[in-house]
């Protein structure tokens, strides 16, 4: 049988679990995930857990921060005045606002981690940035 190999256009099922069991994202009850295996379309951890696999094997990858999301990057958190927040922006630790980057017009994502009674601190890192994840994977197809 064929084994996933890079450039191969692969179809997979997979559940993404933090090391403590929770669910943080599944393609069950969802169309396969496609990508084109080894060209950066993934997580490096994901890519490499395909790689030699064959059409409906099954197998849980354990995949280290640094080559998931990375490490919490401190440069991507930000304290700011709650002055300086719009009055009609409402906000509390957990929740995701979208922050416009100076004269760029993009949107950053970004998540508040703190509020005090005279600042709120935003974290731009990815969500899942320090941790360490683990997938079951179903490679269902290759072609």
């Amino acid at each position: 049988m064929a084994q996933a190999k890079a450039g191969d256009k692969v179809n997979v099922h997979y559940t993404g679990k933090l090391t403590d069991g929770t669910v943080f994202d599944s393609s069950a009850g969802r169309e396969t995930l496609a990508f084109e295996l080894g060209t950066g379309m993934v997580i490096k951890g994901f890519d490499d857990g395909i790689t030699g696999m064959i059409i409906g094997e099954k197998k849980t990858v354990h995949i280290p921060a640094d080559e998931a999301y990375g490490p919490v990057n401190p440069d991507y958190l930000a304290v700011f005045p709650k002055a300086e927040i719009p009055a009609d922006i409402p906000y509390e630790v957990g929740m995701q606002l979208n922050m416009h980057q100076d004269g760029s017009g993009q949107v950053m994502p970004v998540t508040v981690t703190e509020v005090t009674d005279t600042t709120i601190t935003l974290d731009a890192n990815h969500p899942l940035a320090g941790k360490d994840l683990i997938f079951d994977i179903e490679l269902v197809s290759i072609g």
